[in-house]
């Protein structure tokens, strides 16, 4: 995985700037937002359609609900009529003369009130067995052809209700939705049938209310009421869709309705007590639906991919301006790779290349200054080289064999030791094993101990020189980190600085001090003197020249060369620190980490 990133990133540093803006904008905005775009308009497209399905399906469950308020009423006709004494009597009455029937249908009225009364029922019709009365609109003689009805075979094979869309004989054989009832007569053993015709008014009314493609349909599938007035009246195995229907039991299906996607939704509907039941369904293309979203989905992408082709346009202009400048830069930088300092960039600008163009410029003033310096160093080469030669004679001549130095000390010591001055033998003695360490110094670190070695025979002699009235000194030694390593003659130079310096103008009472703690894995160096002190302003130009490389006053050197020292084998927060009062003396600490130092 990571040799391909390697390998993919490889082939990137081949390839132009113009070109990778471009493939960078391909790949990160306008593929993505076309994804994106694709993904939101499917799922909006989608969402909508999701939508109007419900919707739809809560339409037809709300036709199913009115439509069965509708029927109800001939329901309850049926049941009231079913137990109904009166209409037992007209049915069942062997009639002698016209009179008789004419006044018993007189009599009863309830037909015609219900139908005045209730704008459901459209009509009420008793077919009858009894040959003795008369056909008239509402009490109607059992013919052969009604026997022959399915409708009719139906009913009277089956108790309760059952629902057909058949003509009515007494309205022109006008088709409506109608309920099928049985009525028994035990007292007579006859029975007849019950039709009750349901107002198609009504039920178109309900339906054209619509926003789709709705019909109810009997088990026939007879279509009973539609939105489209042409439906009425055929049968389902007429529409192009009517294979497709075949059998479906509830549900929403997919399917082609004149050429196009479409969905149907399909709802059962049995009223209560009746043997069949009717079907609602509710046909709707999918374009229909989504026409809408498909626009706006259309606007939207057709904006999206303006505003890329925008950006793209952008990019490129861009990508071919920051082309152009880049290079003008590399022409410059070819001639000056070809030897001509005298190039000035004219790329102008605060964005990056114009800064590199700036850079650039103050490159080449650089190079032509280093040039001039380069040719003024050869010259003073020679001089140099020409002094260093006479330096050379001078320091060979001024060398002395160290072998001959040692050699003399220690004559001179035991000369004095013979004569029994033996505090001159002890000092000739720590002078010479001052100057052997000295020598032997390199750029190792030395244990701790060591250096206190040195530092105690220089003031040892020191304190010869001067007398104990003049200078005294004291050791306050931690024992526990004697055998800690440090750098080589970085305890003595400070001594020395307060020997020489801080005593200088005092005639006796001098007093040095040197102090070493262990502390928080820290080594802590601390030398006091009870000198003259040193002002505020000489401490600030002696810290200013502890950082400066070039500093050349005598006691400053040796402050400085420690100082210097500590910070670049420690870090910065290791170097000297300085306190000191006019009158009173002066304080100079440092501290060692144990265990080495990032820097160490």
């Amino acid at each position: 995985m990571l040799v391909s990133i390697r390998a993919l990133a490889h082939k990137m540093n081949n390839i132009r700037i113009r070109n990778k803006l471009i493939y960078s904008f391909i790949l990160v905005v306008f593929v993505p937002v076309l994804i994106v775009g694709i993904f939101l308009t499917v799922a909006f497209r989608q969402n909508v359609l999701d939508q109007a399905t419900q919707q739809i399906t809560n339409n037809v469950e709300r036709i199913k609900k009115q439509t069965l308020d509708i029927i109800r009423m001939p329901i309850e006709i049926s049941d009231k009529l079913l137990v109904d004494n009166r209409l037992t009597n007209v049915v069942n009455t062997q009639y002698n003369s016209t009179f008789e029937v004419v006044k018993a249908f007189w009599d009863y009225r309830d037909f015609r009130n219900y139908i005045q009364l209730y704008s459901e029922v459209f009509n009420i019709r008793f077919y009858t067995t009894n040959m003795t009365i008369l056909d008239n609109w509402e009490f109607l003689k059992v013919t052969d052809s009604i026997e022959e009805t399915s409708w009719y075979k139906s009913a009277t094979e089956q108790d309760g209700i059952h629902w057909a869309y058949i003509p009515d004989e007494t309205k022109n054989n006008r088709n409506d939705l109608s309920l099928i009832r049985k009525i028994t007569f035990p007292t007579y053993q006859t029975s007849g049938v019950l039709v009750i015709s349901v107002n198609q008014k009504e039920l178109n009314a309900m339906i054209s209310q619509e926003p789709f493609d709705t019909m109810i349909i009997d088990e026939s599938g007879y279509i009973i009421a539609s939105k489209n007035p042409k439906w009425v009246g055929k049968n389902i195995s007429e529409l192009d869709f009517a294979s497709q229907l075949t059998n479906k039991a509830e549900g929403t299906y997919e399917f082609k309705f004149d050429g196009k996607p479409s969905k149907i939704v399909v709802e059962d509907l049995l009223p209560e007590s009746s043997r069949n039941g009717l079907k609602i369904v509710s046909v709707f293309t999918i374009d229909s639906i989504v026409s809408g979203a498909n626009r706006i989905s259309l606007l939207g992408f057709s904006i999206i991919m303006l505003s890329l082709v925008i950006a793209f346009v952008l990019i490129y202009i861009f990508s071919a301006i920051l082309a152009k400048r880049m290079l003008v830069l590399n022409k410059d930088l070819n001639k000056v790779a070809m030897g001509d300092l005298n190039v000035i960039s004219h790329v102008t600008g605060n964005d990056e290349i114009g800064i590199l163009s700036k850079q650039f410029n103050n490159m080449v003033v650089s190079i032509r200054g280093l040039m001039d310096e380069v040719a003024e160093s050869h010259k003073q080469q020679a001089r140099l080289e020409l002094r260093q030669k006479e330096i050379k004679l001078k320091m060979m001549a001024s060398q002395i064999n160290p072998h001959f130095l040692f050699n003399a000390l220690e004559s001179i010591r035991m000369k004095a030791h013979i004569k029994g001055e033996t505090e001159i033998s002890s000092i000739v003695r720590m002078l010479g094993k001052m100057i052997r360490r000295n020598l032997e110094v390199g750029t190792r670190k030395i244990a701790l101990k060591d250096e206190l070695e040195i530092v105690r025979c220089y003031l040892e002699i020191q304190t010869f020189r001067y007398g104990n009235d003049r200078l005294t000194f004291g050791l306050d030694i931690d024992e526990s980190g004697q055998d800690i390593e440090i750098p080589p003659l970085i305890i003595q130079p400070l001594i020395e600085n307060a020997v020489v310096h801080g005593l200088e103008n005092i005639a006796e009472g001098g007093f040095v001090s040197l102090t070493t703690q262990m502390s928080d894995r820290m080594l802590r160096v601390e030398v006091a003197d009870n000198g003259v002190g040193i002002s505020e302003d000489k401490i600030n130009q002696i810290h200013e020249a502890l950082n400066d490389m070039e500093e050349e006053e005598e006691y400053r050197i040796g402050l400085r060369n420690v100082h210097q020292r500590l910070v670049m084998i420690y870090g910065d927060g290791y170097g000297l620190t300085i306190k000191s009062e006019l009158g009173l003396g002066t304080r100079i600490a440092f501290e060692i980490p144990l265990g080495g130092h990032p820097f160490a």
